[in-house]
């Protein structure tokens, strides 16, 4: 069975682009079933239909926390989705959200965790803070999301040298090509996991539905046995 990937993004989908490419042959396993964006004007948006993946604005800014939470899972469950990659998606998602898809969201975070996360600590901001802390390597990071910023388990990373005369587009740009190689088959890696679990988790489930199946005719047959009842008093020794 196909896993379905939703995949929120803020900005221009970038590392969408990456995952729909990886996804777009069909033959992995997953398929990226929906895009949400907090942004009408976002370039993930764009992708997205230009791939023929549904796409939904929830938009978060000046909305109460509850209703951002509704629209969201609203969209979540409209597609069935199976897991969530966060690819620059720069709000925190809904806790309630973090919590319905614990262990089966992502999140792609250009820097190596823990150093460089928290609020505020995205795109550009991220490759400033490394230079001027004079890191001699960066690179990404997947981890699952919690209901923090970038606390969530890392599951992997990719090294990225930073050089001498580095600037902050530069290394930006190095850390973005390690991101769209590491960030897919991260999402693949997670996305079979879930597939074997869900596959075990069915087969339990047919196990149990036979066991039961079996002694619930078990059960008829016995109910439909003429009863002894002179056998069963003189077992009692009634007579």
């Amino acid at each position: 069975m196909t896993v379905r990937i939703a995949v929120f993004a803020s900005g221009g989908g970038t590392n969408l682009q990456a995952l729909l490419d990886h996804f777009g042959g069909g033959e992995r396993g997953a398929e990226v079933a929906l895009v949400v964006s907090d942004r009408p004007g976002a370039g993930a948006l764009d992708r997205a239909a230009r791939a023929g993946v549904t796409a939904h604005v929830v938009p978060v800014s000046g909305r109460p926390a509850a209703a951002v939470t509704a629209d969201t899972l609203d969209v979540l469950d409209a597609v069935k989705s199976d897991m969530i990659a966060l690819a620059g998606y720069v709000r925190l998602v809904p806790a309630e959200v973090v919590r319905r898809f614990a262990g089966r969201m992502v999140n792609v975070h250009p820097a190596l965790l823990p150093a460089f996360g928290g609020k505020g600590m995205y795109g550009a901001h991220v490759h400033r803070a490394v230079l001027a802390a004079g890191c001699r390597v960066s690179g990404p990071t997947v981890h699952l999301v919690s209901e923090r910023y970038d606390e969530g388990r890392i599951l992997a990373q990719w090294p990225v040298p930073v050089l001498e005369d580095d600037t902050v587009e530069r290394l930006a740009a190095r850390v973005l090509r390690a991101e769209h190689a590491l960030f897919p088959a991260a999402v693949e890696w997670l996305a079979r996991v879930l597939a074997v679990a869900r596959g075990e988790a069915r087969e339990a489930l047919d196990r149990a539905l036979t066991e039961r199946r079996g002694r619930e005719a078990g059960f008829r047959l016995s109910a439909n046995r003429e009863t002894d009842v002179d056998g069963i008093r003189r077992m009692l020794g009634l007579d």
